[in-house]
């Protein structure tokens, strides 16, 4: 049996009670809006990571966060539950090609120019993004998909990926994957075509959260 990674949008409105998150690996985006999380304020743009159980508050204001949780095999979703809460499951992925023995979280953010593109590539573990702003065309395993603000997606690592994004604006997505621990500090990219090793790249990272968990796959 596989882990399971999530991602969950959740609107709380200003005044909520506070909540208990079970424990489980994740980290929380904050699309819009503020709110704390184990004593930790975070408004717009800012994250916080744990695997512990963790008391989550919205603002005065409320706020719309992105939640990614990785799981064990067999668990069932976790959208929040209360009065004038919107929560919903966006994408869940089973990771069939999770890495072997000690794991990352890692959380980040990838920008691009107008008409920026990531050269076809792979990763050293699987996850999920979400794109915040602009568009985006994934191509992959014969398929082309395109997305815009909101729209989620899965990567499972080892399958080359071409991105292109919009050519009228800037675009950037968040992006939750788990891979080896030894990655820590390290890019997870690896190029398929040797001539694309010596291109200027477009994208542009930015890392919120590089954390070994306890979870530990076989």
């Amino acid at each position: 049996m596989f882990p399971i990674l999530r991602l969950y949008e959740d609107v709380l409105p200003g005044g909520s009670a506070e909540i208990a998150l079970p424990p489980a690996p994740r980290m929380i985006f904050v699309v819009h809006g503020a709110m704390t999380v184990e004593g930790k304020a975070i408004s717009d743009g800012e994250t916080w990571n744990g695997e512990d159980k963790a008391l989550v508050e919205p603002g005065a204001q409320g706020v719309t966060c992105w939640r990614f949780e990785f799981e064990p095999a067999g668990s069932g979703s976790a959208a929040l539950v209360g009065e004038n809460i919107r929560s919903q499951q966006k994408l869940a992925a089973t990771l069939e090609t999770v890495p072997k023995g000690e794991l990352l979280l890692r959380g980040d953010s990838v920008a691009f120019p107008p008409g920026g593109c990531a050269f076809l590539h792979r990763h050293q573990g699987p996850g999920i993004r979400c794109l915040i702003e602009g568009g985006i065309r994934i191509d992959t395993k014969g398929h082309s998909t395109s997305y815009g603000p909101g729209g989620a997606w899965y990567e499972s690592g080892p399958d080359p990926v071409f991105a292109q994004a919009a050519a009228d604006r800037p675009s950037r997505f968040i992006r939750v994957m788990i891979l080896p621990r030894d990655l820590r500090g390290k890019s997870s990219l690896q190029l398929v075509n040797e001539d694309d090793k010596s291109r200027p790249r477009s994208q542009q990272y930015k890392i919120f959260v590089d954390a070994p968990i306890a979870f530990r796959a076989l």
